[in-house]
């Protein structure tokens, strides 16, 4: 009697915790116990039955005595005929077979075939997006549910339905981890969205767990609502240098900001000679203590996910040499004041060669006033001496004197 009155106990157990007794098909609870009855079995000995299994513990038939052994702790016979599994595990999945006799010489035969399930908590969102920004995708969040058997699948809802991935404007990437002690399974979902521009503007998302055994209910999270965001369109993309102009003396500072207005700030990378620059995104550049090798065009690029890349004007950056040598050659303040120095040069030979012709002139006009005054002065009288020119040719010669 108390046999019996334990089987009947464990029985009444096993339909609490939802095992299913008498059917091909058992499903049970990880970690619960199960009882399998061996129809046709006396209720009380001398029993003529056979229990075998082929589980995830067994490499073949194994074969159960009533007189029990070493496998009691996983499953035994119980006085009734049927066979206790204390804490089904998913090693335990497989088949399970009893042939009894009746004392009429009756043979009855049972076959079950046993399946495992562990229902995991309720799933989680993690690392949820605090807005959405129309036009491009968005992450909204991460999915998680741990500890199921087997693994099961996760869904997004929308809105309160069903959200479809058309890997447009919705895409899914899902990974599934198992245990290697429990055999449970880890199920991660990420859920990519592109609002549509003018489209809702607080949409609710919501994450459910769907078992894969039948007449299992899904698990679902806290839903939870969302801001989309209308990006302004991006403005031209502005690019400042100091000192103006870009011409400096070497060892100075010069100074590049790119100015983006836009929500959120972009992305600003800079290009020298039209080779993008290795730097951070940062929206100025610094050149200290400028040399030769920092002579360049320079620009910058302004990348905003809505927008894509925008490129501002170029502007040019030179050294100004303030050496006896002039300018450096190649630079463009070093040309402009070789140029103005030339045309000075030029302005100061012409001034030189004007007074040079001026005073020429004078000292000729000068000379010709004197020779028109001389003729008309009366000759001297002197002592008249034979031969008669000589006087002349030396008075001559002293007003030539």
């Amino acid at each position: 009697m108390a046999a019996g009155a334990a089987a009947g106990a464990w029985v009444l157990v096993l339909s609490l915790w939802g095992a299913v007794v008498g059917s091909q098909n058992i499903t049970a609870r990880i970690g619960k116990p199960l009882v399998l009855n061996c129809k046709g079995a006396p209720k009380k000995p001398p029993q003529q039955l056979e229990w075998k299994l082929n589980t995830g513990r067994t490499e073949a038939w194994k074969v159960l005595s009533p007189q029990g052994g070493p496998w009691d702790s996983v499953a035994r016979i119980l006085p009734n005929g049927s066979l206790l599994l204390p804490a089904v595990g998913i090693q335990d999945e497989g088949t399970f077979r009893c042939r009894a006799t009746s004392r009429n010489g009756k043979e009855t035969k049972s076959n079950y075939q046993v399946r495992v399930y562990q229902i995991p908590g309720k799933p989680e969102i993690v690392d949820p997006a605090s807005e959405l920004t129309a036009g491009v995708p968005n992450k909204v969040g991460t999915c998680v549910s741990e500890g199921s058997y087997p693994a099961g699948t996760l869904s997004w809802h929308l809105d309160g339905k069903p959200l479809i991935p058309d890997g447009k404007g919705a895409s899914v990437k899902e990974e599934t981890r198992r245990h290697p002690e429990t055999g449970l399974f880890t199920l991660q979902s990420e859920l990519m969205v592109t609002p549509a521009r003018g489209g809702a503007p607080r949409p609710t998302f919501s994450c459910s767990f769907s078992p894969s055994l039948p007449r299992r209910r899904a698990l679902h999270t806290a839903p939870f609502q969302l801001t989309v965001w209308e990006p302004v369109p991006l403005k031209e993309v502005q690019l400042m240098v100091e000192p103006e102009g870009g011409a400096v003396a070497p060892g100075s500072t010069v100074t590049l900001t790119c100015e983006a207005p836009a929500q959120p700030p972009p992305q600003i990378h800079w290009i020298k000679d039209g080779t993008p620059l290795p730097l951070p995104p940062s929206p100025v550049l610094l050149l200290p203590d400028v040399g030769p090798q920092d002579q360049g065009t320079y620009s910058c690029v302004a990348t905003h996910p809505s927008h894509g890349p925008q490129e501002s004007r170029a502007v040019s950056i030179s050294i100004i040499e303030t050496g006896e040598e002039g300018p450096t050659a190649g630079s463009v303040g070093g040309s402009g004041l070789g140029t103005l120095a030339l045309a000075l040069g030029i302005l100061g030979g012409l001034g030189t060669a004007a007074l040079l012709i001026g005073a020429i002139m004078w000292r000729r006009r000068q000379q010709r006033g004197k020779e028109r005054i001389l003729p008309d002065t009366p000759p001297q009288e002197g002592p008249r001496t034979p031969g008669g020119g000589g006087g002349a040719c030396r008075a001559e010669s002293v007003r030539g004197a």
